[in-house]
């Protein structure tokens, strides 16, 4: 068995599926390498994982916010992108906390728009970080109301993966830890494990699959960028391979099999959805 999932894996197992990712910086990746690797079997370079916010990402568009918008570091920073081809549909939305009223907007995307497929969640470090004294509470509070809400709106075959965050460096640098928020740094990794723990176990009581990135890359830290927060193209390529797995055993198909016959069954959505073009 292959490690790495490779490019016709993952365009038979999406093929008519739409993929939707929500999270932070780390999750922007995940949905790059993913839309990169349905076109061929190439790593995302050093200047994609580092930007953010561009008008046109390896033929995908930047629906809303990003560099039609102000570019902050900020709370109220906004990013939809997707990429859309005759056969997959993928869409990302930036999130700073996981329940807001902005969610809530995204909430009602899924409720009256295409319904995904697959549906990949992170929030943890902006959520424990950037709203106040009393944030980790605030973040299992909001963690009950994302998850009490999101099995009501897309269809009951859609699956669901909550993904526990990486683990962190013991230095963090760069722009997601504004200096008046420097004295969290010694302890959040830490912190993450706890967040990472409740998150995990709650999604858990709420039906929905957990992928434990936090575990599966704890020996992997030789992959972390320098940052402490963020991951190279070899690290995202096997976070694709995790998720896709995830979803090939999840759908009972064996990726390292013969290929299936094109009348698999497979759902076909409509892809003409007027939500985003």
């Amino acid at each position: 068995m292959r490690t790495f999932v490779l490019q016709s894996q993952a365009g038979q197992l999406l093929h008519n599926k739409f993929v939707v990712v929500l999270g932070g910086s780390v999750q922007r990746s995940m949905y790059k390498d993913l839309v990169l690797l349905l076109q061929r079997d190439q790593y995302l370079t050093v200047p994609q994982l580092k930007s953010k916010g561009e008008f046109s990402f390896e033929q995908d568009v930047l629906v809303e916010g990003g560099q039609l918008g102000p570019m902050t570091n900020g709370t109220e920073y906004r990013e939809v992108r997707q990429y859309r081809s005759d056969h997959h549909l993928l869409r990302f939305y930036f999130l700073t906390r996981i329940y807001s009223p902005y969610m809530e907007s995204i909430l009602e995307d899924l409720r009256q728009g295409l319904k995904p497929d697959v549906l990949v969640i992170s929030s943890c470090l902006w959520d424990i970080t950037r709203y106040g004294m009393e944030c980790l509470g605030q973040y299992k509070e909001n963690l009950h109301k994302f998850f009490g809400q999101i099995r009501t709106i897309v269809h009951g075959d859609c699956l669901i993966l909550w993904a526990l965050t990486m683990p962190l460096g013991k230095k963090i640098k760069g722009g997601f830890l504004l200096p008046e928020l420097s004295h969290l740094a010694p302890t959040l990794r830490h912190d993450i494990i706890e967040a990472n723990f409740y998150g995990g176990r709650l999604a858990e009581a709420y039906g929905l699959d957990v992928l434990d990135l936090h575990f599966h890359f704890r020996f992997s830290l030789q992959h972390r960028m320098p940052d402490g927060v963020h991951w190279d193209a070899l690290a995202h390529r096997r976070i694709s391979s995790l998720l896709l797995r995830h979803a090939a055993d999840a759908w009972g198909v064996d990726l390292d099999g013969p290929p299936l016959p094109a009348s698999s069954g497979l759902r076909t959505p409509s892809f003409m959805y007027s939500g985003y073009t």
